[in-house]
């Protein structure tokens, strides 16, 4: 392994990011938060010595799997660690700890938060925090991709481990030219929502915090009350962005050129719809019938939310579902485990590896008594190749262990089992709220130092899809 060209890119990774912190700086100044404006400029120019530095020391190389994951690993880690020195410099946490775990929701767009009085925050660190989880949407490593063409082959690489979903495949024939799609793809979305925010009443602020937590399928809002801040018509207008999110963006770019692509051609998009409308009608139907007075209307505005919310992972709230009817509580951690679609912004399993795994399960079952019959898993009329069928059944493995020693380790830490199991999904998933202590009314703050590591780690392993961080420790990923 080279380790020289895996130096040299976190280092300039560090050099985007300590770029990026000078845009909060800019919001600080224009509120006269000069504080704020000082421990950014602190923060931006530690950055980018650290940067410098791994530069200097780095050297170029050819990118091949294993520092390919190690890039992206490193990248994510590195933009955590420096991305908390903002929070511990301006005194807003002063925790590392909890520094470290309001960052990485950010960077992984979990959007699970520590802070106790979220108004009581600088307007530049409230950007900030918004900005991260807008950054970690289109995924940093393929804004990176896009701006550094010289990773040759390795950018492939990159992109595969960045992009989320069972299949990573290209828009253009070239990598490079792919990243750069999506990011304007990206950009157009961020313009689309804030202009229509701005519409409904939001002051640019709240549009643009609003938007980069809503694209991002990331969830944190300025605002203790999160969305029910705000009028309908605001709901209505992040319900549908909360979908496109959640969508496949190669398909809208198939739409964009006019290719005669239909989004209900594609099979992933239509299961992620039907999931969705049942989803909102069940739990309508639950709300209206109960005991908690909603009218028909209401509870269908509610529920559509906050059934897009969960399932899109982006997990901001209009109502606490903690005191919603058990079968509606059900049906959202449900939703938390199935996510969106590939090659979206969101989170979890995602809609295509739910779908073949659910397929391979019921083909062992007809193999159990037809062990002679070859039996091919069919999606969408198109045959899934066995590489895919074992990739898939061996990440959903990962993954429901992953939860299960998270929901362990949490539970050790005297909590409710329904407190540390919802944790456990909700940062895994990159979701956010939970159920009973960490429900949408509630955060994260009463878990100890040790606790909120180990939901660091959840959500590093969520969003970079286990398969990356679980190879680090394997004896064959180092070995010549």
């Amino acid at each position: 392994m080279n380790l020289r060209p895996v130096l040299r890119s976190v280092g300039r990774l560090l050099l985007l990011l300590a770029a990026a912190q000078l845009v909060p700086a800019l919001c600080s100044l224009l509120y006269g938060e000069l504080a704020a404006v000082n421990a950014f400029l602190i923060s931006s120019t530690v950055t980018a010595v650290v940067g410098l530095v791994m530069t200097r020391f780095g050297g170029a190389g050819q990118v091949y799997r294993r520092e390919g994951t190690l890039i992206v690993v490193g990248g994510w880690v590195l933009a955590s660690l420096f991305g908390a020195l903002p929070y511990l410099l301006t005194g807003t946490l002063t925790s590392p700890a909890d520094a470290l775990f309001e960052t990485a929701s950010g960077f992984t767009t979990t959007g699970a938060t520590v802070l106790l009085d979220i108004e009581a925050a600088s307007r530049g660190m409230l950007f900030w925090r918004g900005f991260t989880q807008w950054l970690g949407g289109i995924g940093i490593i393929v804004l990176f991709v896009a701006l550094l063409p010289e990773l040759g082959p390795g950018a492939r690489f990159l992109y595969k481990l960045e992009v989320p979903g069972p299949t990573a495949e290209g828009l253009k024939p070239r990598i490079k030219d792919t990243a750069v799609v999506l990011f304007r793809l990206y950009l157009l979305l961020t313009v689309a929502e804030t202009v229509l925010l701005l519409l409904c009443g939001l002051s640019l602020y709240d549009a643009l915090n609003h938007t980069f937590t809503t694209l991002s399928t990331g969830g944190f809002s300025p605002h203790a009350e999160s969305i029910a801040a705000f009028s309908p018509w605001v709901h209505v207008v992040i319900i549908v962005f909360m979908i496109l999110a959640g969508g496949n963006f190669s398909l809208y770019y198939g739409l964009r050129q006019r290719r005669g692509w239909n989004l209900l051609r594609d099979v992933e998009f239509r299961i992620y719809l039907a999931i969705m409308a049942v989803a909102v009608g069940v739990v309508t139907w639950d709300l209206w019938l109960g005991d908690l007075d909603y009218s028909l209307p209401r509870a269908l505005l509610d529920s559509s939310f906050q059934v897009t919310s969960i399932m899109t992972t982006t997990g901001f709230a209009t109502a606490d579902f903690n005191f919603w009817p058990k079968i509606s509580q059900l049906i959202l951690i449900l939703l938390m485990f199935i996510g969106g679609c590939a090659g979206s912004t969101a989170g979890s399993i995602k809609v295509m590896r739910v779908a073949i795994g659910f397929k391979a399960a019921l083909r062992e079952v007809r193999l159990g008594f037809s062990p002679s019959t070859v039996i091919s898993i069919l999606v969408g009329g198109k045959r899934v190749p066995e590489s895919v069928v074992r990739s898939v059944v061996g990440f959903l493995v990962l993954y429901v262990a992953s939860w299960g020693l998270g929901t362990l380790l949490l539970d050790a830490g005297d909590r409710s089992l329904v407190t540390a199991a919802s944790a456990a999904i909700a940062t895994l998933g990159n979701v956010g709220p939970g159920l009973d202590q960490v429900g949408p009314a509630a955060n994260f703050a009463f878990f100890a130092g040790w606790e909120k590591v180990v939901m660091v780690l959840l959500m590093w392993l969520g969003r970079l899809e286990v398969y990356s961080i679980v190879a680090l420790f394997t004896v064959s990923f180092w070995r010549r």
